[in-house]
């Protein structure tokens, strides 16, 4: 993408999968989304390259949960079968 950063800060993480940067913290700290700490005060940078890759990750997660957990709607008249 031309223009896109190639690091990216929690919180402009935080808005791209639109959640707090509290839960993009989580994710770093517990090792699943990969990050690098740069400065002093050890900011948190995000490789724009690696938020990509996590998403499709999640993708491919979802797919398995799906596949593993079919969804089954109940009867519209609430009899069971």
């Amino acid at each position: 993408m031309p223009g896109t950063p190639r690091f990216l800060t929690l919180a402009d993480v935080a808005e791209v999968l639109n959640t707090s940067s509290a839960q993009v913290y989580a994710l770093v700290r517990r090792g699943e989304l990969p990050a690098i700490k740069i400065g002093g005060r050890g900011q948190w940078r995000v490789e724009h390259a690696q938020l990509e890759s996590f998403i499709e990750k999640m993708y491919a997660e979802t797919r398995q949960f799906v596949d593993e957990h079919p969804f089954v709607e109940a009867d519209s008249r609430g009899a069971t079968d």
